[in-house]
């Protein structure tokens, strides 16, 4: 009999023109990265509500990444910047209600970075496999 491995459930929000484009260029490119990091695709990062990393804890997650363009290089000529002070706040709200630093990460990644990408997404996945299963914002009705 077999024991099957834990494999955490990781969201990934991905900024369109770069970090999307990057996960894209990592698979044509045939770089292997975790299969259990859902990617969810955003026009921008400082699209992604604080409320929606919130949400993805409650409903099962074990890890969420957010990844925009390089400071500087945003679609939207400023969008990371607001992210980056955004996902500050949000940090040390999360280290308030009890959620490790480490299950949430910020990284800016470029649509000609697919190796970076391929490689964040796999340490990230170890970090998370370290720290276990998610189980302090856990909504029980949420759970399969």
């Amino acid at each position: 009999m077999q024991v099957n491995e834990y494999q955490p459930l990781i969201v990934a929000f991905c900024c369109n023109w770069c970090s999307y484009a990057g996960a894209d260029l990592a698979g044509n490119n045939r770089l292997n990265y975790p299969a259990n990091i859902k990617i969810i695709r955003v026009p921008c990062s400082c699209r992604v509500n604080p409320m929606f990393i919130l949400r993805a804890f409650q409903r099962g997650a074990d890890g969420v990444i957010l990844c925009g363009c390089h400071p500087g290089d945003c679609h939207y000529t400023s969008g990371n910047y607001y992210t980056r002070r955004r996902m500050a706040l949000l940090f040390s709200m999360l280290d308030y209600l009890g959620i490790e630093k480490e299950r949430t990460r910020v990284e800016w990644v470029s649509a000609a970075e697919g190796a970076k990408f391929a490689a964040t997404m796999n340490d990230f996945a170890k970090t998370v496999v370290a720290l276990g299963e998610n189980k302090r914002l856990e909504d029980l009705r949420c759970k399969k």
